[in-house]
């Protein structure tokens, strides 16, 4: 049962899709097609050209939003909700280009926030649990501890509250969307999921994994193992905005504390593994502390 029906009275919300291509490859227009076909589509394209819809093989039932340049993927995701909205959607369930997301995330995602609708519940974000194969499997959810993240096996056939969850195949509930405020253009990429799920749980919203759906997702770039252990890995660029945002939120009064002194200790193990594991060492160190400075300083935005 998953937790119980909806009401008789109730109908499934109405839910489209939003999925952000960069440098598209001809996988990720089939997967939008394939989307396009079961329900409303939103395509929004950071790719540094404009190009056209058909050019690119889009499918006539994508809704085609070329920006002609990188914009950040806040500024993407805020565009296409937003013309979601305009078009009377309730539900907005984000995708990268690569996601692989199962049949029933785009039913049991939106009933999950539809029966908390129901109940008075204010659920911001529903979202599925990750099979990352590349790391460990079945990835936790996660919550916020003094020094440490509690790892949460995704169990069970209720939601769980949860502290954050990344963006990919993630739910959002339309209905609180200004109340919360979109996601923050400034953050470009790295954090910005975090920092929402955050915002959105200061002023009193619920974010929920939903353990019984599982999307295959990459965590990030190839991994590395560092002493038998996998860790993700991004190009020098993505470190910088990893270690910027960082610095940033950790100065913000609305970040817990919780999730600040767990930073405190990844970090510096972060330099670690970036000065000594992959190539490119020189440069990823250099943006990596280049990252740390622009973050306490508050320079945020595209890196120039």
């Amino acid at each position: 049962m998953h937790g119980g029906e909806l009401s008789d009275k109730s109908t499934m919300p109405r839910t489209g899709a939003v999925v952000v291509f960069y440098n598209p490859d001809a996988a990720c227009v089939q997967r939008a097609n394939r989307l396009a076909a079961i329900m409303h589509c939103v395509v929004v394209d950071n790719t540094p050209a404009v190009r056209a819809a058909n050019e690119l093989g889009l499918s006539e039932a994508v809704e085609y939003l070329p920006n002609g340049e990188n914009v950040g993927i806040a500024t993407a995701i805020n565009q296409g909700v937003e013309a979601l909205i305009r078009d009377g959607f309730e539900m907005a369930i984000l995708f990268d280009q690569d996601s692989e997301p199962p049949a029933s995330l785009f039913t049991e995602l939106p009933m999950v926030i539809a029966r908390a609708n129901e109940s008075g519940g204010r659920v911001a974000l529903a979202g599925p649990a990750y099979d990352d194969a590349r790391l460990r499997g079945v990835a936790p959810f996660v919550r916020f501890k003094w020094w440490r993240l509690e790892r949460v096996t995704p169990e069970g056939d209720q939601p769980i509250d949860v502290d954050f969850l990344i963006s990919s195949g993630s739910c959002i509930n339309l209905q609180w969307w200004s109340s919360i405020g979109p996601m923050e253009d400034a953050l470009f990429i790295d954090f910005v999921d975090l920092e929402w799920c955050v915002r959105a749980k200061h002023r009193g919203y619920r974010v929920l994994g939903v353990p019984w759906v599982r999307m295959s997702h990459e965590l990030g770039g190839e991994p590395v193992r560092v002493l038998g252990r996998s860790y993700p890995m991004h190009g020098p660029l993505r470190h910088y905005y990893q270690f910027r945002n960082a610095v940033a939120l950790m100065r913000r009064s609305y970040i817990p504390w919780t999730w600040k002194t767990t930073e405190l200790i990844k970090l510096p193990v972060r330099i670690v593994i970036y000065s000594f594991f992959p190539t490119q060492r020189r440069q990823h160190l250099k943006m990596a502390l280049r990252g740390l400075c622009d973050g306490w300083r508050g320079r945020l935005g595209r890196y120039s």
